[in-house]
């Protein structure tokens, strides 16, 4: 299945940071960038780091399997070796995650893996994986 490339633009308050985290710690290609903004190759899709000054509010929160989940929020779903290679890398780059990586519906449809954490900005962030991908929107 071939799906469409999204763009999505986020704000951040500093590019060096923003080029450790995305570049460094992701390990995401960047692309054109300006002295105000930076293009990161988001696994074939284009999230662009633009620089905001000013504190942002936190993000809301709602309850999902007891944890509370940030919202908004973006990210990717990724092959079950990929997801638990990207929690140890980011364990070992000391990310403080917001929901450590752990498995829902074990055993029924839609079993995946999922996390949550912040960039440096604030930008709340979900990575997860499926058992079954073909059961992405499984009830």
């Amino acid at each position: 299945m071939t799906r469409p490339g999204f763009h999505l633009a986020i704000p951040v308050d500093d590019l060096a940071r923003a080029r450790e985290f995305y570049g460094g710690v992701l390990g995401l290609p960047e692309g054109r960038s300006d002295t105000a903004w930076v293009d990161w190759n988001f696994h074939g899709h284009q999230v662009v780091t633009h620089v905001v000054p000013g504190a942002r509010p936190e993000s809301g929160r709602n309850p999902v399997d007891g944890h509370d989940v940030p919202v908004p929020h973006f990210g990717l779903i990724l092959s079950v070796e990929d997801f638990h290679e990207l929690a140890d890398k980011l364990r070992a780059a000391g990310t403080r995650f917001v929901i450590e990586p752990y498995q829902r519906f074990a055993g029924e449809p839609g079993e995946q893996w999922t996390m949550f954490l912040h960039d440096p900005a604030g930008n709340a962030l979900e990575f997860k994986a499926f058992r079954d991908e073909s059961q992405l929107f499984a009830k």
